[in-house]
């Protein structure tokens, strides 16, 4: 059984600024624990500690039983990373690297194919095989299988590029719900996958053994399988010791207890104050009363020496400002439209002011929709068509963003990027605030955590003018502060927005409802369908 423990964790970014400090907690043996906190807080980079990916600036990690680590955004930019290369990054060190070196002489064969090299070659495949590699393989044949329905074999050198956000998780997580390690750090594992993906996992996570960390914005998710939660708030941590579903409750007992240590500290630290002032000015008339001065200043000096309570947790102030404009009536026509190779064809039309979410299962062409109504070259047959005065304005599901790369958010707002046209660095700023985002104004972008990368794609929606929100899985990476934010400005954006969700409370606030199905046939219901057997064909 696994045990992971952190005790006196603290992390400093750069100038001098701490991250958190003191974190102190464990997850007990075969329990599963919630690590929540606002966008930014320090979660990803707390889970990276937790999965020694990162080192803190003191306090130590403990994990018993082997210890395995899932970031929160696991494919790559680069186009020839494989399923190999992905399940070579969950896999041990150990494997990962004899896999390594056997890939590197591998490499050197191909060009120099001398006998030194060979007893290299050969030394490498036998040191693969002490490490386990061959027992692995067994194991991702098993993986590949019942995450893509194909053997490892055929799997092996298949492009990550190829495969959808969902059917990536599902093969990382197939493969550490699977291996041997019993302690799991998962950051977002749900991110990316559709409803009965959402479904398998909290079933998996219900049934397992093992020892979970996990990081998750998903609340139904959350309050199906936590067994307690920690809480990331200011700088420090306080752990519930129950479900999700019962944390909101003790999150507002405990504000309201800080609130009232608080109040009753600020008083007695005025009293004090009060007395150290009126008994100085007496033992300047009188030197008997210079010893109770020196009394009660020692008695100031410690209580201000001892610290005020634990701080108040800082609410977020979000103010997205999603306006839209007004178009023509028609704002999307699709006439026998089909994607190639994903979904029969299909009619369609939009109206203004529609709120259409697209659900369905991962691959079945939903994200391919969107970027081919943001003007991406996507295959298709059949005709669409945008209305008068529609401008679609695209939120990508996996945030990636190369062209980006190595440019902080003033930069890149300042070129214009994305906006009607370039904002100085004090507009910037100002608008960065509003996102709670002003202080990573010169962050690079890919250095903010996936919520704070969402929230700036929804800023540069908004300065970009979009009178058609296409949004894919908006809600994935938000903290819940962040998605109900959202929400609330999509309710008063004065425009059409479609968006791909498996978010089932986020789905519930749409009227209309597209569902792309196994069978390849595109149908409107009249409610969230998560379950196909239910499907009602809307006329």
């Amino acid at each position: 059984m696994g045990f992971l423990e952190l005790h006196g964790v603290t992390y400093d970014v750069a100038a001098g600024h701490t991250l958190f400090q003191d974190v102190s907690f464990s997850v007990s043996p075969g329990e599963v624990a919630a690590l929540i906190g606002a966008n930014g807080s320090g979660k990803t980079t707390l889970a990276r500690i937790a999965g020694r990916r990162a080192v803190p600036a003191a306090g130590t990690v403990h994990a018993q039983g082997g210890l395995a680590y899932m970031p929160q955004f696991i494919g790559s930019v680069r186009d020839s990373t494989t399923v190999r290369d992905l399940l070579l990054a969950a896999a041990p060190d150990r494997i990962a690297q004899a896999a390594h070196e056997v890939d590197a002489l591998e490499r050197q064969m191909m060009e120099h194919e001398d006998e030194s090299i060979q007893m290299r070659y050969a030394s490498a495949l036998a040191a693969w095989g002490e490490a386990g590699g061959y027992d692995i393989e067994v194991l991702w044949d098993i993986v590949t299988t019942a995450a893509l329905g194909i053997p490892f074999e055929q799997a092996r050198f298949r492009e990550l590029s190829t495969l959808s956000g969902g059917e990536q998780k599902r093969l990382a997580l197939e493969s550490l719900l699977r291996g041997r390690e019993q302690v799991l750090v998962l950051d977002e594992p749900d991110n990316y996958l559709d409803v009965p993906g959402k479904c398998w996992l909290e079933e998996q996570l219900r049934a397992t053994d093992k020892t979970v960390l996990l990081i998750s914005h998903d609340r139904e998710l959350l309050g199906n399988v936590s067994d307690k939660v920690i809480a990331l708030e200011g700088r420090c941590t306080w752990v519930h010791g129950g479900s999700f579903t019962t944390w909101q409750e003790a999150r507002t007992a405990r504000q309201d207890r800080l609130a009232e240590l608080h109040r009753r500290w600020d008083e007695e630290h005025a009293r004090l104050k009060e007395m150290v002032r009126s008994l100085g000015d007496q033992a300047k008339i009188s030197a008997a009363m210079a010893a109770r001065y020196r009394a009660a200043r020692t008695r100031l000096d410690r209580y201000e020496e001892a610290g005020r309570p634990p701080e108040l947790p800082r609410e977020q102030r979000l103010a997205p400002r999603l306006t839209g404009g007004r178009t023509g009536v028609r704002v999307l026509t699709c006439s026998e439209l089909e994607l190639t190779g994903l979904m029969d064809r299909f009619d369609l039309e939009v109206g203004f002011g529609d709120r259409l979410a697209v659900l369905g299962s991962n691959g079945s062409g939903k994200s391919h929709l969107l970027r081919l109504l943001g003007g991406e070259p996507v295959e298709h047959s059949g005709s669409w068509k945008l209305g008068a005065r529609v401008v679609p304005g695209l939120f990508a599901q996996t945030h990636q963003h190369p062209e980006w790369a190595g440019r902080t958010l003033v930069d890149i707002m300042g070129r214009g990027e994305g906006t009607r046209e370039g904002l100085h660095r004090g507009d910037a700023i100002n608008a960065l605030n509003r996102y709670e985002l002003g202080k990573a104004a010169d962050q690079w972008f890919e250095t903010l955590s996936g919520g704070q990368q969402a929230r700036f794609q929804v800023l540069l929606l908004e300065l970009g003018g979009a009178t058609l929100l296409l949004l894919d899985e908006p809600t994935d990476n938000l903290d819940l502060e962040s998605a109900e934010a959202l929400q609330r400005a999509i309710g008063r954006f004065q425009g059409t927005v479609i968006a791909v969700t498996h978010d089932r409370w986020f789905a519930k606030s749409f009227d209309r409802f597209l569902l792309f199905r196994a069978d390849r046939s595109v149908v409107e219901t009249q409610g969230p369908v998560w379950d196909e057997q239910r499907v009602n064909r809307r006329r």
